[in-house]
């Protein structure tokens, strides 16, 4: 059986370095990361040229980079397009996962390209490489229900039930990963859909 060619170069996960952020919501671009990489069984390295820790994972004969910056939320960009700039990383090569206030725990969506809807790592990432035609994994981590609370919402821990859904969620975006990395995009937002429809059903 052939598969179909490997589209994307590079994944980013969004989030802010250090312990104290560790298992805040606006980590969930590094959750995601760090569950793919545990499944490859690969590990990180800090690479500071490129301000940002870096894995290298091999998939269907092609090097895919998985990079988590650790430039804090707000200067995501710099660490990115580092990355970008250092591998000759195209934006539709690029592959930005992301917490997703605008979504529930237990959602995940696939989207390609776009704007940032306030979102700061995605605003910076825009800015920097110039450019919004780059792929996202948006991770649902709710919504505080006030713009005023948004900022305390995302620096803070997710309930313990909230977390349960936001790794049931990553779970599913690991398993349309093949699908993504190969650039069926369609058929991965179908995969997604379809299994979140199937837990909320459980």
């Amino acid at each position: 059986m052939t598969h179909a060619p490997v589209l994307l170069r590079l994944v980013a996960g969004l989030g802010n370095p250090g312990a104290k952020h560790a298992e805040t919501r606006h980590n969930a671009g590094f959750w995601f990361l760090d569950r793919l990489a545990d499944k490859h069984d690969i590990a990180f390295t800090a690479n500071t040229r490129l301000f940002g820790q870096q894995a290298r994972l091999q998939y269907d004969g092609e090097d895919i980079r998985l990079f988590k910056p650790q430039t804090y939320m707000n200067d995501s960009g710099r660490a990115v397009q580092a990355v970008m700039a250092y591998y000759r990383i195209l934006p539709t090569e690029l592959l930005v996962v992301h917490d997703e206030i605008d979504l529930a725990p237990g959602t995940v969506r696939f989207k390609q390209g776009g704007g940032h809807a306030g979102h700061n790592g995605l605003r910076d990432i825009i800015e920097c490489i110039g450019s919004r035609d780059f792929n996202r994994l948006r991770i649902g981590v709710g919504h505080p229900g006030d713009k005023d609370q948004v900022i305390d919402a995302v620096l803070s821990r997710p309930t313990a039930m909230e977390k349960k859904l936001i790794d049931a969620a990553i779970d599913a975006a690991l398993a349309a990963m093949p699908l993504i990395l190969a650039g069926e995009f369609s058929k991965a937002m179908t995969q997604l859909h379809t299994s979140e429809k199937s837990e909320s059903e459980k």
